[in-house]
């Protein structure tokens, strides 16, 4: 099946979806094809505004342009309300969105939608361990010094806006807070850990573990993907070579642990055998990654031909064994995916983000369009 055959049946499906879901907005579906939709109350919705963004930008469908405008619309509601905020994904939930319009169109009011939100997720840094707290409130027992691998997707964020402004606090807690991650998220061995915890009162290093992953020492197979991805765009915007060199090792990691079918287990130290669940959401956000990765590569590099060769492979898997084809019935892209195997939540479903990052896979393939953790307007 060729990209441009699996992209549009991608925009059927979404023209589906656009009826069936209104103006809420698709997470997890949970055994049944269906996508569980929400209103503005979780970390997800932004993927559905960045696969209407996309799906427009391929198409030019006025009737996905308008979808997509709705939903930042809903998230121009949800900042006013200070809806659901509380917390580090707002890089998700708004690059996503609010800058994903303002790149498509240059709409000034949606630029001005995206560095309020990026003032929002300032609000979550901590000064004395100097890292973007991901969950709970300022001083919170549990998690006031923890840090988790998925914010590296949400600096980009706080770069962008610091491109805007002039304003460097934006980068400089980006930049320190993905060198803490690069040196206590990411082990000797370029596995992850999913978080880490530091003492929020004098910033100490405690330990790593997990809150999705198989057990504390474990690599769950999402971070991983995350990291790639994270890292890459950290030496986007910063050059710094140890953010690439990161990139390049989870990436090799992440390749090296791959069954036979180059889609990933939800966590490599999970029993890989019949009815361990997969995670096809992890394996489109590596893709996704990699691709990122390989442009800052140097021609000739000893890992180019290693990683596009992962590429291929992974597309190829993902599409001839997990995509759903076009499937009326189906909401999903991409079948099997897990949420959280660890607390039996959606543990072989659709991933609204695995939807996002398959279609942003193949647009970058197709049409080099990146997706939205950059502006693309300079």
């Amino acid at each position: 099946m060729n990209r441009k055959s699996v992209i549009e049946q991608t925009l059927a499906i979404t023209r589906l979806n656009v009826e069936r879901f209104g103006k809420r907005f698709p997470i997890v579906s949970m055994g049944d094809g269906k996508y569980h939709l929400t209103d503005q109350t979780n970390w997800t919705e932004g993927f559905w505004s960045g696969i209407l963004w996309l799906s427009y930008e391929y198409s030019k469908d006025p009737a996905l342009y308008y979808a997509a405008i709705q939903t930042v619309d809903s998230f121009r509601e949800r900042m006013e309300a200070g809806q659901a905020l509380d917390h580090h994904d707002i890089g998700f939930l708004y690059s996503l969105s609010a800058k994903a319009r303002w790149i498509v169109d240059n709409d000034e009011a949606s630029r001005l939608l995206a560095l309020q939100a990026a003032d929002v997720l300032m609000k979550r840094w901590r000064s004395a361990p100097q890292v973007f707290q991901a969950w709970g409130p300022e001083g919170d027992a549990d998690n006031g010094g923890r840090i988790i691998i998925d914010c590296l997707m949400n600096l980009p964020l706080l770069y962008w806006a610091a491109e805007q402004t002039g304003d460097r606090r934006y980068a400089e807690c980006a930049t320190i807070h993905a060198d803490k991650s690069r040196r206590f998220l990411v082990r000797g061995d370029d596995s992850s850990y999913h978080t880490f915890y530091f003492d929020q009162e004098n910033g100490n290093a405690i330990r790593g573990g997990t809150a999705q992953g198989f057990q504390d020492g474990s690599t769950w197979t999402r971070g991983q993907a995350w990291g790639v991805y994270g890292f890459a765009l950290a030496y986007r915007y910063t050059r710094d070579e140890r953010f690439l060199e990161t990139s390049r090792r989870l990436a090799r990691y992440f390749l090296e642990h791959l069954p036979e079918d180059h889609v990933a287990y939800w966590d490599f130290d999970a029993p890989q055998e019949e009815g361990t669940a997969r995670d096809s959401s992890a394996s489109a956000i590596f893709v996704c990654g990699v691709l990122e990765l390989l442009e800052h590569l140097p021609e000739g590099d000893p890992d180019r031909a290693l990683l596009s060769d992962a590429v291929t492979r992974s597309m190829e898997s993902l599409i001839n064994s997990y995509f759903t084809a076009g499937n009326p019935d189906e909401e999903g892209f991409l079948r099997h995916g897990s949420y959280s195997v660890r607390g039996n939540s959606s543990p072989d479903d659709f991933m609204i983000w695995g939807d996002y990052f398959f279609l942003e896979a193949l647009l970058r393939l197709e049409q080099r369009l990146p997706g939205y953790w950059y502006g693309r307007q300079a």
